[in-house]
């Protein structure tokens, strides 16, 4: 049941993807032939006015099919994806990751005004921590690690687990003054983290305005720490337990349903971040290639054509489905331990 709830909620993530390129392609007059939720064989479908409404086998990912969209069409029709300007395109391109940044918004809105956040003002220090040795007190508020600004409690806990037990440098405002403090983390063996051993506080009711405030905060520091990790997965620091694929993602999902809808929430907002950010990168059959395919036609004033498109577009949708057949094998031999 709870695997159930899990792929539902990844579900509406999709939903919500292909929701924002549909509304804009209907915004721009664009005919859509074909709004589905999955990939593969069609299990389910409802012919609409103009648009037939899918659920396909696969539960993974999902597509808006556009009239005009793969090649062009004969006559120059208006309702043609491929007779639209190209910032028109790109409008109707970029809706689908912009929709899945402006959902964890919405739900870090509700998570904070509901069950509350943390902040990074200490409310307490650790008997025996580096904190204690390095003399951080009680009400002092730590604005940034490393000379990076610190805007969320989650921003300064991904940062101390990324240096590890390598020296960080603290700015703390105490009384109306900026500090500078250097210490080491230590590792937690029971938690199996490293930490400097502060408590945050958290605000229990905020208002209303507090909580749109948390929203955005929050999704800008999951945003950075996804580039964070982009980073070290390029630079070859990542190792194959820092991987996960389709089977992972169910398979966590479905613990943060059964641990409750705080958790559920949670992990839904992180994966429409990184849903986001993964589609917008430059890469051919993502929205991140169609935008810099859409720029070169912009910038040049020549269209570029429909063989390369295509050509670029099969071999992108190859690769991401080697990378996923790749990914799937390492869940299975090598599955997350949660």
């Amino acid at each position: 049941m709870y695997f159930v709830i899990a792929i539902l909620a990844l579900g509406v993530l999709v939903i919500i993807h292909e929701l924002g390129h549909f509304i804009m392609a209907k915004v721009n007059g664009v005919k859509v032939l074909e709004f589905a939720i999955g990939m593969g064989p069609k299990l389910f479908s409802i012919e609409g006015k103009e648009t037939l409404y899918s659920i396909r086998m696969l539960p993974i990912g999902g597509y808006v099919k556009m009239y005009g969209e793969e090649e062009e069409v004969e006559g120059g029709d208006e309702r043609a994806f491929s007779s639209k300007s190209p910032l028109q395109r790109i409008s109707i391109i970029v809706a689908g990751p912009i929709m899945n940044l402006l959902l964890p918004v919405l739900i870090y809105t509700f998570i904070g005004i509901n069950y509350g956040f943390l902040t990074p003002d200490i409310n307490g220090v650790i008997p025996n921590s580096p904190a204690e040795a390095s003399r951080i007190m009680k009400g002092d508020k730590i604005i940034a690690i490393n000379d990076k600004k610190v805007d969320t409690w989650e921003d300064l806990s991904m940062d101390i687990f990324m240096a590890k037990d390598s020296t960080i440098k603290l700015k703390v405002l105490r009384n109306s003054a900026v500090e500078e403090i250097k210490l080491t983390p230590e590792l937690n063996k029971e938690e199996n983290r490293y930490m400097i051993g502060i408590e945050p506080t958290k605000i229990e009711n905020p208002t209303f305005l507090e909580g749109i405030n948390y929203g955005f905060r929050e999704t800008k520091s999951i945003i950075k720490q996804t580039f964070t990790a982009l980073k070290t997965l390029v630079s070859g620091k990542a190792t194959v337990n820092d991987v996960g694929g389709p089977v992972s993602i169910i398979k966590i999902s479905g613990a943060a349903a059964k641990a409750g809808l705080y958790s559920l929430l949670n992990l839904a907002a992180y994966i429409s971040i990184q849903l986001a950010i993964f589609n917008l990168l430059p890469f051919p059959a993502l929205d991140g290639g169609w935008i810099v395919l859409l720029l070169i036609e912009l910038i040049s004033r020549k269209k570029v054509s429909d063989r390369v498109v295509s050509t670029l577009n099969y071999i992108g949708f190859s690769v991401l489905l080697l990378l996923m057949l790749l990914v799937t094998i390492k869940d299975i031999l090598f599955p997350i331990k949660l």
